[in-house]
């Protein structure tokens, strides 16, 4: 298989975003987004999944974090989908439970072509330092509509709303390692009756 890695920049007049994302990595990152706590957790999905991702962004930061995370959960979705391809001999679904002390979080994702966002997690506290935590589900429904994905994202234990979130970018790396790994008994097949995705 060759290997899969994308680069896609984005410019609007909110932010400017470029993502270079290598499926076929070691989980190498590189982070300049001026928020950090996000930084923090991406660097999560890049370790867990196996993923190289790097992410240049500058936003409207003045104003509040909103575009900047948004826009970042867009631009890498485009480019995953870009990465990925026509996702013939992957596994295509992922799933992965996550703890961290008393915290657990359960996500599965279906790289079905379809974006769908369930996204159940309730935080203990608005932020998390500086970070909106409400701005997580915004980062996940950016990249689910321009990935193609179906995501399930569920806290399922915690009380420190820091290890409620590590939890879930954990899953979400190691959820989507498995989905991407190639099957070697699904070779040039597409892990679909329809015949595509």
């Amino acid at each position: 298989m060759d290997q899969r890695s994308a680069q896609i920049e984005r410019n609007t007049l909110e932010t400017q975003i470029k993502v270079n994302i290598n499926l076929d990595g070691t989980g190498r990152s590189s982070f300049v987004t001026g928020v950090p706590f996000l930084d923090h957790m991406l660097d999560q999905i890049a370790r867990h999944g196996l993923i190289d991702i790097e992410v240049n962004a500058k936003g409207d930061l003045e104003i509040d974090a909103h575009h900047t995370v948004e826009d970042i959960g867009i631009t890498l979705g485009q480019a995953f989908a870009k990465a990925v391809g026509d996702k013939k001999g992957i596994v295509r679904y992922g799933h992965a439970y996550i703890p961290l002390d008393e915290a657990l979080s359960r996500v599965v994702v279906d790289l079905s072509g379809r974006p769908g966002l369930t996204y159940d997690v309730k935080f203990p506290r608005a932020t998390i330092g500086s970070f909106d935590v409400d701005l997580f589900r915004e980062f996940f429904q950016g990249f689910v509509n321009h990935a193609g994905v179906t995501l399930h994202i569920d806290n399922l234990k915690g009380v420190n709303a820091h290890h409620i979130a590590e939890t879930v970018f954990k899953a979400m790396g190691r959820a989507l390692r498995m989905a991407i790994t190639p099957d070697p008994r699904m070779t040039g097949i597409m892990p679909s009756t329809k015949g595509s995705l």
